[in-house]
């Protein structure tokens, strides 16, 4: 069972204006229990759960190498980045298809929206540059130069400013989204990938994949004010590799992949200690929440699968196989 691929429509109409516009080829009906998404890097496809039962619904072709999702602010469409394709398509929730393909520039990484869900910030990883996206002009309205290989991208709530992590730099650099210039270059651990926000919006976390840390940034003196190691136990140093991160509020908690460590490091973020590390599968990668913070999902990219935790066990509940190099993962309606 696979979603038909569509032709991207024209570069006149932006992705919500040219779905409202076409007659839905099959629009299916989510279960009750929604939708879990996962790229799959070397499938070039994201594929769709059932997120209470997690059989697969189906596989949604897209272009090469897609990683990075996020929905629009509406949750009508998913956003994903096609590196290897130099895109980003937009698959229609409803339809569970692609229905439209934007060209911001050269391998998109990673990516944030807007609150209003007009334009995408934007990590080219292979130019060195920031990139800010006019969805419905489909135009760049500002290209930003950053340090090298830039990843992980974070807009403030507020649309005040973005960070841009620089993996080779070693650096988070704070754009001002009023006049689009670098405001701050901050100096963090080796490799930095991801970000996390906390609710007050005053500290900023950041996985550092070669130095198997996370910095805390003080976002209103842009200074690292701590640095947490991860030592799971049977682990060479050089294996703990930190990647994806999220903040659960609702359980004080932090999560954090570790990539070839294969485990989650789930920290709390009160006292910023770790309070377990949980066994997941290989390279342990991207993550999700679902929205009542009961279970934790994990893609692990070397073991083409998904690690189901229960958080309130903090135990893995199931593991299920999905595409080949499992990358990102979105969850919906649960």
């Amino acid at each position: 069972d696979q979603a038909q691929e569509t032709t991207p429509t024209p570069a006149t109409d932006s992705p919500s204006e040219a779905v409202q516009a076409q007659a839905p080829i099959e629009v299916r009906e989510m279960p009750a229990e929604g939708y879990v998404f996962v790229s799959s890097e070397e499938d070039d496809l994201v594929t769709v759960l059932n997120a209470g039962t997690l059989e697969k619904i189906t596989d949604i072709p897209t272009s090469e190498r897609p990683r990075w999702l996020q929905f629009s602010p509406d949750r009508q469409f998913i956003y994903v980045a096609c590196g290897d394709a130099d895109r980003i398509d937009v698959i229609s929730v409803a339809e569970l298809r692609v229905v439209d393909s934007l060209e911001p520039g050269d391998d998109p990484e990673i990516f944030d929206l807007s609150s209003d869900g007009t334009r995408l910030y934007i990590s080219n990883e292979d130019d060195a540059q920031f990139t800010i996206y006019d969805i419905q002009a489909r135009e760049a309205v500002a290209v930003i130069d950053v340090g090298p290989e830039p990843e992980g991208v974070l807009v403030a709530p507020d649309g005040s400013n973005a960070w841009v992590t620089s993996e080779v730099a070693n650096m988070v650099h704070r754009v001002d989204l009023a006049t689009n210039q670098v405001v701050a270059n901050i100096l963090v651990g080796t490799r930095p990938r991801r970000f996390a926000l906390s609710e007050d919006g005053n500290t900023l976390w950041v996985t550092n994949e070669l130095s198997g840390s996370v910095s805390l940034i003080d976002t209103r003196t842009d200074t690292v004010q701590t640095t947490l190691a991860f030592e799971p136990q049977g682990f060479r140093v050089e294996d703990v590799t930190p990647v994806g991160i999220l903040l659960d509020p609702s359980h004080d908690r932090a999560y954090v992949t570790l990539g070839r460590a294969n485990h989650v490091a789930v920290v709390n973020t009160a006292t910023l200690q770790v309070e377990r590390y949980v066994l997941v599968g290989r390279r342990a990668w991207g993550l999700a929440l679902s929205s009542d913070g009961s279970r934790l999902f994990v893609a692990n990219g070397l073991s083409d699968d998904i690690s189901v935790i229960d958080t309130s066990t903090l135990q893995v509940a199931r593991s299920v196989s999905v595409g080949r190099i499992p990358h990102s993962i979105l969850i919906t309606g649960d």
